[in-house]
């Protein structure tokens, strides 16, 4: 007996599909209601910063001296809008861009004290945020929760690679 085909096109039974049906509504709602949140979060950094910035700021702070190319391919966008959206950090006196010494080319990133300062304080609010949110629950049950987002994004990563 063969199953019959969903419209994902994977032959899995309706059944099967709804554990992912409820992870996309969850992940929806997350995604909207960070969105809603990221210009108070950038905000918090500079009053004139995009919401879309915060993540880039932390993945500087977590890589200081990280490429733009580099930057680029972590977010899958192309160098010259991570061009463009490193001289707008540039410019509000965020991020400095040095010369690479290994390719005069290239340019090397990191946050600046001011950037750097307002950046661990956005951020330390944010943690704060979650903190009190989540205050009843046990922190084994925290940290389970960031393992397996940390699993989910690595794993998404991977299989659009493999899917482009």
């Amino acid at each position: 007996m063969s199953e019959t085909p969903t419209p994902s096109g994977n032959g899995a039974a309706p059944d099967d599909l709804a554990p992912f049906s409820a992870l996309e509504h969850e992940l929806r709602l997350i995604i909207r209601r960070a969105s809603s949140a990221g210009a108070t979060i950038a905000r918090r950094v500079h009053p004139e910063l995009e919401s879309s910035a915060y993540p880039l700021l932390a993945r500087i702070a977590q890589h200081p001296g990280t490429r733009g190319s580099d930057l680029a391919a972590h977010f899958g966008v192309g160098r010259a809008t991570m061009s463009r959206q490193l001289s707008r950090l540039a410019d509000l006196g965020l991020v400095e861009r040095d010369t690479d010494p290994e390719d005069s080319r290239g340019q090397r990133i990191t946050l600046t004290a001011d950037g750097a300062s307002r950046f661990e304080k956005a951020r330390a609010n944010r943690i704060e945020m979650f903190a009190g949110a989540l205050a009843h629950w046990d922190r084994e049950d925290v940290q389970h929760l960031a393992d397996l987002l940390h699993r989910y994004s690595e794993d998404l990563v991977t299989w659009q690679s493999r899917h482009r």
